[in-house]
């Protein structure tokens, strides 16, 4: 799960929903800030087990990433485009009773796509690299890291979109991913930048758990068809990737994009497919 945040693409909510504890996971960050000591203790050991996995996971990831970004990146966005391609087949199977016969609501789906592609068009951050060390910190870049980290909580705990791939789309994702690297050397410069993304993933999950549960239970079919927009819209972010690094490259196109690492994507949520099999045996 916390491989699947670090990366854009496919989410550590699609992940937790394909290996069917997604709904546990939902309620136990709800049930966390709920009043029934209980249910409070239950859900803090659950998820005190799943975020020693998370942090392991993501610092092991983030320590092979961030390299990878610099010298394969074009490699690297094509995994990614394959993760989200063929993600997309898995949600609609896994959610067919909330899509079959209700294709009015294929509406949301278009506004998803149309969200992503804005973002991603108009993304100021595009082209231009960021530096988020403790040198280079304004107001605005600071408003801005908190701003996005609340929006990419959101998408990490929904079976979609996933957040990196939003960070990716803001611009940010290579910043952060590389100041994360950078802490893990001892390089205590990114540490305000990183506190300040810290407080908006709190601020973030505090904010929205209570509402994503609603539209789950109430709004399930137009939640899910908002879902695949928003997947479908960030096969173009994904493109763009290459254009956020320190020293920006250009968008992934035809000539630059890999057949066999997008088959590659295809293949590794294959494997969390079967994992899923065996686990409900």
């Amino acid at each position: 799960m916390a491989m699947a945040d670090s990366v854009p693409g496919v989410s550590g909510g699609t992940i937790a929903f394909l290996l069917g504890f997604y709904d546990e996971f939902i309620n136990s960050l709800n049930d966390l800030m709920g009043k029934d000591n209980a249910r409070r203790k239950q859900a803090f050991f659950f998820l005190f087990k799943l975020g020693v996995g998370w942090v392991a996971g993501f610092c092991l990831s983030v320590l092979v990433l961030s390299g990878l970004f610099q010298e394969h990146i074009y490699e690297i966005s094509s995994v990614f485009m394959g993760l989200t391609f063929f993600a997309v087949p898995m949600v609609i199977r896994e959610e067919k009773d909330s899509i079959r016969g209700r294709y009015g609501n294929l509406v949301f789906t278009v506004l998803g796509i149309g969200l992503v592609f804005c973002i991603s068009y108009f993304n100021p951050a595009g082209g231009q690299g960021m530096n988020v060390s403790v040198e280079h910190l304004s107001m605005g870049l600071v408003a801005y890291v908190f701003l996005t980290a609340m929006v990419a909580i959101t998408a990490m705990v929904l079976p979609g979109i996933s957040g990196s791939t939003l960070l990716l789309i803001f611009g940010i994702y290579v910043p952060i991913i590389g100041a994360v690297k950078e802490l893990l050397h001892m390089n205590l410069n990114y540490v305000p930048i990183l506190l300040v993304f810290g407080m908006g993933v709190i601020t973030g999950i505090v904010g929205i758990i209570k509402t994503i549960k609603m539209c789950l239970e109430r709004y399930r079919s137009q939640t899910i068809y908002a879902i695949l927009g928003l997947m479908i819209g960030s096969l173009y972010a994904i493109t763009k990737g290459p254009t956020t690094l320190d020293v920006p490259m250009e968008p992934l196109g035809l000539q630059t994009f890999s057949i066999l690492f997008f088959l590659l994507g295809g293949l590794i949520l294959a494997g969390l497919e079967v994992l899923k099999t065996r686990l409900e045996k």
